[in-house]
């Protein structure tokens, strides 16, 4: 049953005449910024509200063009280093607080995700992004560097027991101040976050390699499997083995 339904599923995708349809779909979002890249970070298409920002006519001016190119220095060497990280590790770049441009043109503040594209034979061949205007955020002005930094270090040390006081300290604001901001920008507070993006990463690591889920455990964060298997049952309502299992095809 579970071939049959890929089978068809594949079949479909195959026979669509407009492989971008996503394009078209974010076109009409004007608080969404969607593009895709190919290895060397040059745009294979861009929605409708990228080109607005960039200033291009159409859309399609933006093809084969790189970020350094469309978008002020400070904001492409950002995005430049995302792209380079996701090629480098074949994993999703996610939850990134990212300066931006609104369809003003005037800079704020948006929550971006990358997403690896692999070709039939599953070599990497470029990315998607996907990228939301934190409008309000922006405007009460609780989005700045220091808050992305704090960010940042929760996204790349996930696995080390940080503190949440030491996450405030580094955004440069108290600690009630730092829980209203996450609420505000994820909707979860910054345990909650920390814990998505430890499961995140336990995730990938049950689809995509053989590793105990014991050792996944110690190396994303947990003090144990069972520490491990209950955050996971909750957020996803399956267990880490159970998962493995169903991301597979093999249950």
């Amino acid at each position: 049953m579970e071939a049959s339904l890929k089978s068809w599923r594949n079949d479909f995708i195959a026979r669509l005449a407009q492989p971008l349809f996503v394009e078209a779909l974010f076109d009409h979002m004007p608080d969404m910024v969607f593009s895709i890249k190919d290895r060397s970070g040059r745009y294979i298409c861009i929605s409708e509200a990228c080109a607005d920002r960039c200033g291009l006519d159409h859309k399609r001016e933006a093809v084969g063009r790189t970020a350094h190119e469309l978008w002020p220095r400070h904001m492409a060497d950002r995005y430049t280093e995302q792209d380079e990280l996701l090629f480098r590790t074949g994993q999703p770049v996610l939850d990134k607080l990212d300066l931006t441009l609104f369809n003003n043109r005037k800079p704020g503040w948006c929550l971006s995700n990358k997403t690896p594209l692999l070709d039939k034979r599953g070599d990497l061949i470029g990315l998607a992004c996907l990228s939301r205007d934190l409008l309000e955020p922006s405007r009460a002005g609780i989005v700045d560097a220091r808050m992305a930094e704090a960010v940042d270090l929760m996204l790349a040390q996930y696995a080390e027991p940080l503190r949440i006081e030491a996450l405030a300290d580094l955004a440069g604001i108290s600690i009630a101040q730092f829980e209203r901001r996450m609420k505000k920008i994820f909707q979860l507070s910054a345990g909650q976050f920390l814990t998505k993006t430890r499961i995140d990463a336990a995730a990938r690591a049950l689809a995509e390699t053989d590793t105990a889920i014991s050792e996944i455990a110690l190396r994303c964060g947990f003090c144990d499997q069972s520490a491990l298997s209950k955050q996971f049952r909750q957020l996803t309502g399956l267990t880490p083995r159970d998962y493995r299992q169903w991301v597979r095809g093999t249950q």
